[in-house]
């Protein structure tokens, strides 16, 4: 253990910089400090990290004008720039991030407290997602290399980018998500002002020398601070045209109201959830059971894509929650670099009182605690609580939990999940445990038009990378895959001409010549 440590042990760092117009600026004003909720010491106090800038107003106007100017009312070297030079700042830019995976992986662990092999995975994820965009850009790129001939219109089809886009990022994924939305935006033309999560902030220092590096001046912003003092004043300006955020519903529309010219503004958002897990008489209890602590509690339950209700059919619900509780019982809590560690502190110094507070609630409206260990407290921790009956009074079945509790309702006759899940805010995805396809037939054929995603005898989730993830109602707009993204920050575009000599000529000395990087069939290998 003291080995391990030594080895993840971390030197308070100050980010004393941010990048604007293609230049990393020192910071010397006001600093935020940042605290691990982790303890090293046997009397319990939390781990100080180091210090992040505290940006102002001045510093957001001055970031989104840059984005601003770099795509130059669409006629920026970036926009206009050929796919493959595009593709080349990529690919050069993901070559040298891979040489800070582990100052990345280590700040990973220590900010928002996950596991080693998770936040290892994170990284080496977040590579091949860039891998697998270019080559799905290239991909699409070949596609679109043609002239099309329609009526008499010959027609060359492409994909353009959108303008200024501003990404803010999650602090549960704070590389893999927020790169979701960042390495598509850019490589489809965009340019990006980028303001990382509250938590999760330290590890993009590595970053910025890379990002600088790579990319032609104020294609890609970096800032940090405060949403509200920059956030606010950005969408305020009226020059981004693209709001990409996965967060809070709440969030994305406070920034949506602040901005000008709405028509303008294109929403790509990952917000909330309560996917639900429903697990029919025929199930297999044992599978369903491992496969519902996994979705419910990995990175102790604080994803968009947890299972946050389990619906058991009443005839199997002595003998699921006999074993469930028992399996969660086990789970090994410790600091992320301890071996075969499930659950970890929670990066949230607040979060243990607000599950408390959800526990209460539920217990004092009829609900118990079925699991031995459910509801111990440390200083940075409350073991996950399962909680059985839980009725639609309760704030755990109202409130997206984000966090370790695992509320379970009974249920007779299918309608009543069903029902509530139509009654929902939210319609990201739902897992399905059963076998009969007598049953599961119609059943999915409703699930389908209730989520996005029905996940067969499997918990939720986002990857693989390549399938759509998205959701209905107030847990998403727009699409985001690796396939799909690459069109959320693009809108379709042609060049049109009548089909005639006088036009073909030009669009054949266009071609030749190559002084338009519109209107080209190259293909790019």
């Amino acid at each position: 253990m003291e080995k391990k440590l030594e080895s993840r042990a971390i030197t308070p760092f100050t980010l004393d910089s941010y990048l604007i117009d293609g230049e990393i600026i020192k910071w010397e004003n006001e600093f935020a400090d940042v605290y691990s909720t982790i303890s090293i010491t046997e009397e319990y106090q939390p781990t100080y990290l180091g210090k992040v800038p505290k940006l102002t107003r001045n510093e957001a106007i001055r970031a989104v004008e840059a984005a601003h100017n770099a795509f130059g009312n669409g006629h920026g070297d970036w926009p206009t720039q050929k796919v493959a030079e595009r593709i080349k700042c990529v690919e050069n830019f993901v070559e040298q991030m891979k040489s800070t995976r582990e100052e990345v992986v280590n700040f990973l662990m220590w900010e928002i407290g996950k596991s080693l092999p998770d936040s290892e995975k994170e990284f080496d994820r977040t590579v091949d997602y860039i891998y697998d965009t270019i080559k799905s850009y290239k991909e699409l790129n070949a596609r679109h290399a043609h002239f099309s001939n329609v009526q008499g219109v010959n027609a060359m089809i492409r994909r353009s980018p959108l303008g200024v886009v501003l990404c803010l990022g999650p602090y549960n994924y704070p590389l893999n998500e927020t790169f979701t939305l960042l390495i598509p935006a850019l490589i489809m033309g965009n340019t990006v002002i980028f303001k990382p999560a509250k938590h999760g902030v330290l590890l993009h220092a590595p970053l910025l020398k890379v990002f600088q590096q790579n990319f032609p001046k104020g294609v890609i912003n970096v800032i940090f601070g405060k949403g509200r003092e920059l956030a606010g004043p950005i969408m305020e300006s009226g020059l981004v045209s693209v709001l990409s955020l996965i967060g809070n519903s709440k969030t994305a529309i406070a920034l949506q109201d602040l901005h000008p010219n709405k028509n303008r503004l294109r929403l790509i958002l990952g917000l909330e959830a309560k996917n639900p897990a429903i697990i029919l008489p025929d199930a297999n209890i044992d599978l369903a059971v491992s496969e519902c602590v996994t979705g419910s509690l990995s990175f102790n339950g604080q994803r968009c894509t947890a299972l946050k209700l389990l619906y058991i059919h009443e005839d199997i619900a002595e003998e699921f929650i006999t074993k469930f509780t028992q399996q969660v019982d086990n789970l090994k809590f410790g600091n992320p670099w301890e071996e075969k560690v499930f659950l970890t502190p929670l990066p949230e110094k607040d979060k243990p009182d607000y599950i408390q507070s959800l526990i209460d609630d539920a217990i004092e409206k009829g609900a118990k605690i079925v699991n031995k260990k459910g509801g111990e407290r440390t200083d940075n921790f409350i073991f996950p609580a399962v909680l059985f009956p839980v009725k639609h009074d309760m704030r755990v079945y109202q409130e997206e939990q984000f966090g370790p509790v695992v509320p379970i309702i009974t249920f007779k006759d299918i309608n009543e999940p069903l029902k509530d899940m139509a009654n929902s805010k939210y319609g990201q995805q739902v897992s399905l445990f059963g076998k009969d396809i007598v049953t599961m037939g119609p059943l999915i054929d409703a699930l389908i038009n209730l989520v996005c995603r029905v996940n067969l005898n499997s918990a939720c989730q986002r990857g693989p990378d390549v399938f759509p993830f998205t959701g209905r109602k107030d847990s998403a707009v727009g699409t985001l895959s690796i396939h799909d993204a690459l069109r959320s920050f693009s809108i379709r575009t042609f060049v049109a001409s009548k089909d005639n000599k006088y036009n073909n000529e030009i669009l054949q000395e266009l071609l030749d010549s190559k002084t338009c990087n519109f209107i080209n069939t190259d293909y790019i290998i």
